[in-house]
């Protein structure tokens, strides 16, 4: 049997991959040849007959709510995504306190989706676009189901934190950067609040929630999919707007005129409510909030991407921001 290990070389992961392994051999009716891990909770499973991805949810209604929400994107017309499929399994999947869903495996281009060029962001928004469009048809059946997309208040936590995670980033960024960071928050969070009622008065559809580059997926034929849904909520289109422009805007230079190229947020752009929210820092406190919570500090790399991250288009993010609060002032 060919079996590929995770990357670490820490015991106790090993341990966990070869007992994984071996329960999977005992429920699939298939014989497996091969399980790579791809990140925590996520493998690639080959079979004599078929490959698999495997996801492992904590909870059974985890699992039932993303094979739901996948099957209805697919009956209301959104084919540019994955299924969750039936294993040939004797049971249902459940180890070591994880349930474990089956996906449709989707063979990946040679050449991973970035937002580097226009033409991939341009062809990402449109595919979000097309997501958005499917979710508004059928959002009201799952509005019970899923959490409230608060924008507003989750920044503002995230704001919270970073202030408090300060004295330890200040051995690494200077006083004026830093205080920089906290005026556009708060700037960004006072108007995002004195304007709340835009966000209010859009419908509502199901928000994907996490439109990093690694949640589009370029299939060996070109086809451009959208993936992992662990973070949908209900909620204004807008949010995943924002979400997606402090993604992109790295990689245009923190360009407006380029942003506003784009239709689905051009059509934003005289809102005042939407300018005050890109002025907020996301990317940097989600990343340094991250590295500290889980103490990665001492991964170097992990660490000079933070920092590259917060530092190296600093004065282009200012320029930008300065632009925002002359439109709205």
């Amino acid at each position: 049997m060919k079996v590929i290990n995770r990357s670490t070389n820490q015991k106790g992961d090993d341990d966990y991959f070869d007992r994984l392994l071996s329960y999977f051999q005992s429920q699939f009716l298939e014989r497996i040849i091969q399980l790579v891990s791809v990140r925590n909770s996520v493998f690639l499973l080959k079979t004599e007959k078929n490959t698999y991805m495997m996801k492992g949810y904590h909870t059974n209604s985890r699992l039932r709510l993303q094979e739901a929400f996948t099957t209805s994107l697919r009956k209301e017309g959104f084919f540019k995504t994955y299924l969750f499929l039936t294993p040939p399994t004797k049971e249902q999947l459940f180890f070591e306190g994880t349930y474990f869903g089956c996906i449709e495996y989707i063979p990946p281009n040679k050449k991973p989706f970035s937002f580097l060029t226009q033409k991939n962001r341009q062809e990402g928004i449109e595919l979000l676009a097309q997501f958005h469009q499917t979710t508004a048809s059928f959002e009201s059946r799952y509005r019970t189901l899923l959490p409230k997309g608060q924008l507003i208040e989750k920044w503002t936590e995230r704001h919270r934190l970073f202030a408090g995670n300060i004295p330890f980033i200040q051995y690494f960024m200077n006083d004026q950067c830093l205080s920089e960071l906290t005026s556009w928050a708060n700037w960004s969070l006072k108007g995002m609040n004195n304007h709340r009622h835009f966000f209010q008065q859009e419908p509502n559809l199901i928000l994907h929630g996490d439109v990093a580059h690694h949640n589009f997926l370029r299939d060996r034929n070109g086809r451009l999919h959208l993936i992992d849904f662990d973070l949908i909520s209900s909620g204004p289109p807008s949010f995943d707007y924002l979400q997606y422009a402090n993604r992109i805007l790295p990689y245009m230079d923190w360009s407006f005129e380029k942003l506003a190229s784009l239709k689905q947020i051009n059509q934003y752009l005289h809102e005042e409510a939407f300018l005050y929210a890109l002025a907020y820092p996301a990317d940097i406190f989600r990343e340094w909030n991250r590295l500290i919570r889980e103490k990665t500090y001492t991964d170097h790399v992990r660490f000079s991407q933070v920092m590259e991250l917060s530092i190296s288009q600093f004065y282009t993010r200012k320029k930008f921001i300065h632009h925002l609060q002359k439109i709205v002032t």
